[in-house]
């Protein structure tokens, strides 16, 4: 074999090693891409209910910056100051909310999808 058949032989080798590499991406790209979702939640204390909704392309819930993880979605809300944290496994829903003498936790639940 010449050297230049060498040559050849290894850019097609690199080229399909390249778009073999790129499809992985892109399928690891769609996989996480999950687009958005609304949740009913529901305050345990007095049955009030609300939705939030959460854009797992964008990391957001209800339009805060949120940091998502396969166990859990937390987030402050900027209009409130409170913070919030889902327990993406049980739909508990801890909702912190900051004082000067010490603050508070509520405790709601979310409906998750099956």
């Amino acid at each position: 074999m010449g050297f230049s058949v060498m040559v050849r032989v290894l850019v097609w080798l690199l080229t399909i090693g390249m778009v073999a590499f790129g499809i992985g991406i892109d399928a690891a790209n769609a996989e996480a891409g999950r687009g958005a979702t609304a949740l009913t939640c529901t305050n345990l204390s007095s049955g009030a209910s609300w939705q939030i909704k959460i854009d797992y392309d964008r990391s957001t819930v209800d339009s805060n910056p949120a940091k998502i993880s396969d166990t859990e979605i937390s987030w402050r809300d900027v209009n409130d100051g409170w913070y919030y944290r889902l327990d993406r496994k049980s739909g508990n829903l801890t909702v912190t909310l900051a004082s000067a003498t010490g603050g508070n936790f509520l405790y709601d639940h979310c409906k998750l999808e099956n």
